[in-house]
């Protein structure tokens, strides 16, 4: 599981662009995408595990 979180907190801020005002909209897609398969649409509102969205957030927020 800890490998699945920095390699998910990592996408993220690759994402974000090491945005921080970034960093919680780039860490729910990523979330989202290895939950639901692809990346969410504009009116996406499928639910995502919210603990590993807080991790991968933390982890995220720490790298940076």
């Amino acid at each position: 599981m800890d490998s699945l979180i920095k390699e998910l907190s990592e996408k993220a801020i690759d994402l974000s662009g090491k945005s921080k005002k970034e960093l919680e909209r780039t860490c729910w897609m990523i979330v989202h995408e290895y939950k639901h398969g692809a990346m969410p649409t504009e009116y996406d509102i499928r639910e995502i595990d919210e603990e590993l969205y807080m991790e991968v957030l933390r982890i995220a927020k720490e790298t940076i």
